[in-house]
């Protein structure tokens, strides 16, 4: 367990790919955003590094419940170990502050994606600095990288750009190869971009807050393919898509340029992705991946967001 805990807590090889596929059509339901005005968030308060020690399941869910035995430190922003009473999902009404945000056209050129993408981080950075920094959590903005060969290289290693790469998230380290973004089916659909970008900053926040590393030592110890390790992973990207979610249901007609169309355009892409369409087993069913998503954009509440909490049949 300690080899584990070290590769977990110290390298963390955050491997996280969103899927582009072909855009369908078929019923979505009401896409509404969030109708809150305003946000709470919690007064901060200290909290302190929690390191996974043991962990509990239930035949319902099986969220990871963690204790531990170190001190008390000094107040100040901490990373949490642990995921389904993690601090950050445990307030019902914390959530992100309803704000606009202005983002550059999309005339679909790597130039213009750069900028579009620049733009979207200033607005994430905003949002969630300021709700992490309300909780006494910590906060760094993600450092950009934009891509424009076949392959690139990062610390979880070499990766190749395709179909199945849209954008990818490692340590701190947010890739966006515009080789990989489908521009010719999508087109001027930024709200699809934005989602898909607002996704993988989701991986960050859970980098950033400790609930990552505490989701790889459960899948290192379970294996990576296991059911109980592919179940991991599954409830990592639905949280991710729920944050996503959460973000463009705060700013979707709040001013600026996402407009109740650019809102539309991201809440029918959500049916379209998801482990029914890659064959895969790590990211949840397409019903679910849209659920998720919309379910943040209609709360805007992170416990909302809590799938470690959730009951297995809602993390499929």
């Amino acid at each position: 367990m300690g080899a584990i805990v070290a590769i977990s807590l110290g390298a963390a090889v955050l491997l996280t790919v969103s899927l582009v596929v072909a855009l369908t059509s078929g019923p979505s339901g009401s896409s509404n955003a969030a109708s809150y005005d305003t946000t709470d968030t919690p007064s901060p308060t200290s909290s302190t590094r929690t390191t996974p020690s043991t962990s509990t399941r239930t035949s319902s869910s099986r969220a990871t419940t963690s204790t531990s035995s170190t001190p008390s430190s000094p107040a100040g922003p901490r990373q949490v170990f642990t995921l389904a009473d993690h601090p950050l999902l445990t307030n019902p009404n914390a959530g992100l502050s309803n704000a606009g945000c202005n983002l550059p056209g999309w005339p679909s050129s790597p130039a213009a994606s750069e900028a579009f993408f620049t733009a979207a981080a200033q607005c994430l950075n905003d949002r969630w600095g300021q709700l992490l920094t309300s909780m006494n959590l910590p906060f760094s903005p993600p450092k950009l990288e934009f891509p424009a060969g076949p392959s690139f290289t990062t610390d979880c290693g070499t990766i190749d750009v395709g179909l199945a790469t849209a954008s990818y998230y490692c340590k701190d380290h947010l890739y966006i190869p515009y080789r990989g973004l489908q521009t010719d089916q999508y087109g001027n659909k930024p709200g699809i971009y934005l989602a898909l970008f607002a996704h993988e900053y989701g991986h960050h926040v859970q980098d950033l807050v400790g609930l990552m590393d505490a989701v790889w030592q459960a899948i290192y110890r379970d294996g990576q393919q296991s059911t109980d390790g592919l179940e991991m992973s599954r409830r990592k990207e639905l949280q991710a898509q729920c944050f996503s979610g959460m973000f463009l249901g705060a700013t979707a007609n709040r001013g600026g340029t996402v407009t109740q169309d650019v809102f539309d355009a991201a809440w029918n892409d959500q049916e379209t992705r998801g482990d029914n369409t890659s064959g895969s087993h790590d990211h949840g069913t397409n019903a679910h991946y849209a659920a998720w998503w919309r379910k943040g954009a209609q709360s805007d509440r992170l416990a909302q967001c809590n799938t470690f909490a959730a009951p297995d049949a809602d993390v499929s």
